[in-house]
């Protein structure tokens, strides 16, 4: 009594798996898609909030110290309260001096 083995020429998958295993991912893609775009809003607009009050921290600080009520981008830059990276980003993001 032998038992026959069965044997294929090819051992991969087949298309109707493939198939299933594809629209599974569609799927969870059309799922997770939108919730990215959401998170990436969320995080500019807490980002510029931040910017927002470490630049009004750093002008009264200036003004404090200085005793010069104008405060400028030039004269925060100058005298160590704001990087050169941090006057870049908040004119991108629109952010106005008080």
């Amino acid at each position: 009594m032998k038992c026959r083995k069965r044997t294929n020429k090819y051992a991969g998958f087949t298309l109707l798996e493939m198939l299933l295993v594809l629209s599974i991912i569609a799927v969870l893609l059309l799922l997770f898609v939108p919730n990215l775009s959401k998170k990436s809003e969320l995080i500019q607009k807490e980002g510029t909030e931040a910017l927002t009050k470490v630049i009004e921290t750093q002008s009264e600080l200036f003004k404090l110290e200085m005793e010069d009520h104008e405060v400028t981008w030039e004269k925060l830059f100058n005298n160590g309260y704001l990087t050169q990276k941090q006057i870049e980003d908040a004119k991108k993001r629109k952010i106005q001096l008080k």
